[in-house]
């Protein structure tokens, strides 16, 4: 019986010389490739398709773009999703690739799943909150055989493997329609400033355009539909703003990131729509939902991007926490004006039909409220400091 492994594969250094690992030192007699796009150049996938059909024993490249945008980004931005600063490209993806990689596996009667993670990052635990679902084995060669980049790059040249990273420019590049995240070499060093190369989504601020660009972002139930006043699908327009923010020079991140097993990491990322719009429907959020509901949903938003970062988006709290968000979201429905211009990003206005704001209320020439009103609420606020500080001078 032919012993087959699906291998979840990205056509980059890692995933390519598991190919032959898998075979030599884990005794496979065939390797499935899985490669899943979703939103990756399409150059990229043609290199990693046209690498496999040299390398692998059977292939697969499974679209799962619009899957990708309706499942995972736009519970991504109805949830506000932010880890430490970082808006969640690669981790929220992973799921969807793990699911799309045991599919696979099944359909060619395959006996285990591999990865090329390593044991140091977080996607390890991703990948296999998925897999360990299953059957079939777990193997993870990177993790365990403690390989280094360097060896990687050795072992792909004894094997005729072409790769795109050198000892020079060891750049790990993982890339989806929602972020670009950039690390190794020189960048593992936090002291160390990167170089304008690793860069391709987003222009450099002072290059950028000398005039700013404003944009109108429609949202409706929390997600957004159209780019001004044009209707869009998900996936085109969030294609549209990276293009146009990345070009004015927004969407970087470079921070000091904790990762689930509790290691700092230097990473750096580009996600210029994902800036843009995660800031838009913020800002709507403050318009229409009540004090409490923000309070309230600033916590859940936390549980739930700790969730997506840790890859656990089939435990039981993360469908509780989206049927919370989703609800809320059934008010956040309008439209927010954003300027751009050489990396900053500005709100300029917003509105709603469902905003929770009166012009006539809060204008200072409103006498719709009566403000002697106010002044017996006034004599109670802060009561029990005044109470206590008089305890204190008495002593």
């Amino acid at each position: 019986m032919v012993k087959k492994v699906a291998l979840a594969y990205s056509g980059g250094l890692d995933t390519s010389v598991c190919i032959p690992i898998l075979k030599e030192k884990y005794g496979y007699d065939e390797v499935v490739t899985v490669a899943v796009d979703v939103g990756q150049p399409a150059e990229d996938i043609k290199k990693a398709d046209e690498k496999a059909a040299k390398i692998s024993d059977a292939h697969y490249t499974i679209d799962a773009k619009e899957e990708f945008v309706q499942d995972y980004v736009f519970p991504l931005i109805k949830a506000n999703g932010d880890y430490e600063g970082y808006v969640m490209g690669t981790s929220i993806a992973r799921p969807l690739i793990a699911k799309k990689v045991v599919e696979a596996a099944k359909k060619e009667g395959a006996v285990a799943l591999a990865h090329g993670c390593t044991g140091k990052g977080n996607d390890q635990l991703r990948f296999e909150a998925i897999f360990r679902q299953t059957d079939m084995a777990v193997i993870a060669p990177m993790r365990e055989m403690n390989l280094t980049r360097e060896w990687e790059i050795n072992y792909a040249k004894e094997h005729g493997i072409p790769v795109e990273a050198t000892k020079a420019k060891p750049w790990s590049v993982d890339e989806n329609l929602w972020s670009r995240s950039i690390e190794g070499g020189l960048l593992e060093d936090p002291a160390n400033v990167p170089p304008e190369d690793i860069f391709e989504w987003t222009q450099s601020p002072e290059k950028a355009p000398t005039e700013p660009i404003v944009l109108d972002i429609g949202f409706e139930a929390g997600v957004p539909v159209s780019l001004d006043g044009k209707e869009m699908s998900g996936y085109d327009l969030i294609m549209m703003v990276n293009e146009i923010a990345g070009t004015h020079g927004v969407g970087r991140t470079d921070m000091i990131e904790d990762r689930v097993l509790g290691l700092k990491a230097r990473e750096n990322y580009e996600h210029p729509a994902a800036t843009v719009l995660l800031a838009a429907h913020a800002d709507l959020e403050k318009l229409v939902l009540t004090r409490g509901e923000l309070k309230f949903k600033k916590m859940v938003d936390d549980q739930w991007s700790e969730l997506a970062y840790y890859g656990l988006v089939d435990d039981p709290l993360y469908a509780d926490l989206n049927a919370f968000i989703d609800k809320s979201q059934e008010k956040v429905t309008g439209t927010v004006k954003v300027k751009l211009y050489k990396g900053s990003l500005t709100i300029l206005a917003r509105s709603s039909p469902n905003a929770l704001y009166s012009e006539e209320l809060v204008s200072f020439d409103s006498q719709t409220i009566d403000q002697k009103d106010a002044e017996g609420f006034a004599k109670y606020h802060g009561f029990q400091a005044r109470l206590f500080k008089k305890f204190v001078d008495k002593e």
